[in-house]
Parts: structure tokens; C-alpha cells; sequence
């Protein structure tokens, strides 16, 4: 059995014609016109940014010189520092309050004032109470007198033991009972027990206050102490002694300084932190319990580094970089300044400045502003009329 084929299988060509002979002249250049449209317009889309770039481009474009600010690595003295957030709390501070009940008498302070320990802050009426210690102080003067004569006659067996031990008794007890009337009148009258300064009272002449109410309170400023939380890989660096220095919001432009005293011996079992509390100077009482404020504590010997500012170090995935500004000969042979990429090892930060490890010499001119214009090569001019942050402890600036 044979197979047929088609002619137009067989002879392409032939297809071809076929087809286009039913177009006419007319219809060929309407087609061309058409497919024209279509390629200029998919020319613009794709082409327009290409030629833009390569046309309109101004000549020289491609060199021109990038302006940038700089400045030269240089060795400075690092201290290794520990950064924590911490609370100011006072040596001795308390909320006074009345062991008994009474009516207010009298309030000899003034809030705001440095008292001495022992002073007198509030005074409860205390009449009938001292009326009855002074009866309780005369029976126990007669008990006294009562068993001094007992005790000469028990001397001369003038009479019984049971009599002497019986004067004896009642001495001590009519003593017993003044004491604890003097107790309670001690009571009556709340006193400061401790040096510090007195806050605002809360109870005013006349008013009746219960036993444990919040009469006022105490604070001991000079020193104050702060808590502050470290993380647990610290704790081999960290030891009582060690110095720190406090800065806060509510004493703009102060640094205070102090040293630890203590190490918690717990870390906590969910942030894996341990509270540290350190001690600090207060002479000019500037400082309040409560306060929040920034710790810093120095550790380790002081070493030198070479340092940059943080703006200079271009931070990537696959290594931390720096653009140099060196010396090249340009075509004319004059000389050109031009950027030069480095790979940098970098440290510890302090402030607005980075320790560099590794990767640069105190020869070396780093480019510290405008490195997103730079490639390896690139001609710059260098502006330093505008000063960038460069300092170890930076001072926030309120505008």
C-alpha cells in the first residue's frame, strides 16, 4: 500500500506563494505598515533607556569627579566598656508610717528638707499616754524604795525570804510596765531613722491617722545606688570594685561616676541576665531614686586602636569595607585623586566610633561620607567644610 503526499508538503516554497498570492499589493503595505508600528513601539520600551544612557549622557559624565568628605585613621586610646540601662535606688530609703493610731499634733519639717537621723517629722497626741507613764514611772520608784528597805531587813533575817523575793517581784515589774508606756509614747512621735532628705507629708495638723498609714517619706541621696542587668558571658570581666559612669535624661550634659559593689549570685533563669549594683557619687544631689539612666562600665586594661567614625564603614554580608582617597596618575599625567576599595576587620563601637582590627595604617585617608557614588577608580574631590560625628561619648543635642 502507497502514501500519498501532498505537493504542499513536499515543495515549502510553494506554501508560501500559496498563501501570499491571495494578499494584494494594498494589503502587503498596510501589513508592513502595521508590523513597523510594532517594532517601534517595542523598540521604545526596550530600547529608550539604553539610548538615553549612552546618548543623551553628557561626554565625560562616566569620570566625573564625586565629592566626598574624609578623614585619616588615626591610633586613640580604647577602653573596653560595658553599655547596660539601670535604676536609681537610694542607700536608705523608706515610707514612714505610724505604728499606733492617733490625731496629728504637729509637723516641725519643711518638705524638701536634708534632715539628721533621730529628728522629729510627725508628732501624734500622746497627753493621756504620758499621764499614765508618769503614774506607771512613780509606782515603780515605790517599788524601788519599798524593795531597798526589804533588802536591808532580809539582811539582818528581820524578815521572811518570801517577803524579800516578793519586793523584789513587784520592783521589777512596776519597772516592766513604765517601760512599755514609755514604748508606746516613743511611738506617738515618728522620728527619721536615718540622714536623708524629707519628700512631701501626706497627713496634715489634726487629722486622725491608723497604724501603718504613709505618712511621709525618706530618702538617703549621697550616694545613690543603681541596678543594672548584664548579661551572664560578662560575669569573668565584671568584679566589685570595678568603675562605672552614669548618664541620664533628667541631667543632661553630667557625667556621674561610681563602682560596683555587688554582683547578684542568681542569673535569671529567662533572660540569662545578672543584676549588678554599683554605687554612685552624689554630692550636688542631682539624682533621685527611680530615675532612669545609662551605665557604663570600663573593664580590662585601656588598649589603642585604630578608629573610625561609623559613618565610614560600608556594612555588607561578605565583609565590612572602607573607600581610601589615594593618588593616581590620569591620562594627562598630571596627578588625580581617586577611590580605592579596602576590606576592614572591625571591633567593638564607642560612641560614634568603630575600633578597625585589621586593614588599615594611621597612613590611610578613609572616605567618611558619600561612599554610595563610589566604585574602585572613581575620581573625587574631597569637602570636609561639614564635620561628621566622630566622638567616644556623644551628647544628644535638643533642637
Amino acid at each position: 500500500m502507497s502514501t500519498r503526499t501532498s505537493p504542499v508538503q513536499d515543495n515549502p516554497e510553494f506554501t508560501i506563494s500559496r498563501l501570499t498570492r491571495h494578499f494584494t499589493p494594498r494589503m502587503r503595505r498596510m501589513l508592513g505598515v502595521v508590523l513597523g508600528i510594532f517594532v517601534l513601539i517595542f523598540a521604545y520600551i526596550i530600547g529608550w533607556p539604553i539610548f538615553k544612557f549612552l546618548v543623551l549622557t553628557p561626554k565625560g559624565a562616566f569620570s566625573m569627579a564625586q565629592t566626598v568628605s574624609t578623614v585619616r585613621a588615626r591610633v586613640t586610646p580604647w577602653q573596653r566598656q560595658l553599655q547596660s540601662v539601670g535604676t536609681l535606688h537610694a542607700v536608705e530609703g523608706a515610707d514612714l508610717a505610724a505604728e499606733v493610731s492617733g490625731i496629728v499634733t504637729r509637723t516641725p519639717f519643711h518638705p524638701g528638707d536634708d534632715i539628721r537621723r533621730g529628728a522629729l517629722l510627725i508628732q501624734l497626741r500622746d497627753d493621756s499616754d504620758r499621764a499614765q507613764l508618769a503614774a506607771l514611772q512613780a509606782a515603780a520608784a515605790l517599788a524601788a524604795q519599798t524593795y531597798e528597805r526589804d533588802a536591808a531587813l532580809n539582811k539582818t533575817n528581820a524578815i521572811s525570804k518570801l517577803e524579800y523575793d516578793t519586793a523584789l517581784a513587784n520592783m521589777k515589774n512596776a519597772r516592766a510596765q513604765a517601760d512599755a508606756q514609755a514604748a508606746v509614747v516613743d511611738k506617738k512621735a515618728i522620728r527619721a531613722p536615718f540622714s536623708g532628705r524629707v519628700g512631701i507629708r501626706q497627713v496634715d495638723v489634726g487629722q486622725f491617722v491608723t497604724a501603718g498609714q504613709t505618712l511621709v517619706t525618706l530618702q538617703e541621696l549621697d550616694p545613690i545606688d543603681v541596678d543594672f542587668l548584664v548579661p551572664q558571658q560578662n560575669l569573668a570581666i565584671l568584679s566589685p570594685g570595678d568603675q562605672v559612669s552614669l548618664t541620664t535624661n533628667a541631667v543632661p550634659g553630667v557625667t556621674f561616676h561610681g563602682k560596683i559593689m555587688a554582683l547578684d549570685p542568681k542569673v535569671d533563669p529567662t533572660t540569662r541576665n545578672v543584676r549588678v549594683r554599683a554605687e554612685i557619687a552624689n554630692p550636688q544631689k542631682k539624682l533621685y531614686p527611680g530615675m532612669f539612666a545609662t551605665v557604663i562600665t570600663k573593664v580590662g586594661g585601656e588598649k589603642s586602636f585604630i578608629t573610625l567614625p561609623q559613618t565610614a564603614v560600608v556594612y555588607n554580608p561578605y565583609g565590612d569595607t572602607v573607600f581610601l582617597v589615594v593618588k593616581h596618575k590620569a591620562k594627562d599625567g598630571s596627578d588625580e585623586l581617586v577611590a580605592e576599595q579596602r576590606f576592614i576587620t572591625v571591633g567593638e563601637t564607642r560612641g560614634d566610633q568603630v575600633a578597625v582590627l585589621s586593614g588599615l595604617t594611621t597612613k590611610d585617608v578613609v572616605v567618611s561620607a558619600g561612599q554610595i557614588k563610589l566604585k574602585n577608580g572613581t575620581p573625587v574631590t574631597v569637602n570636609n567644610s561639614v564635620k561628621l560625628p566622630d566622638s567616644a561619648t556623644p551628647n544628644p543635642v535638643e533642637q
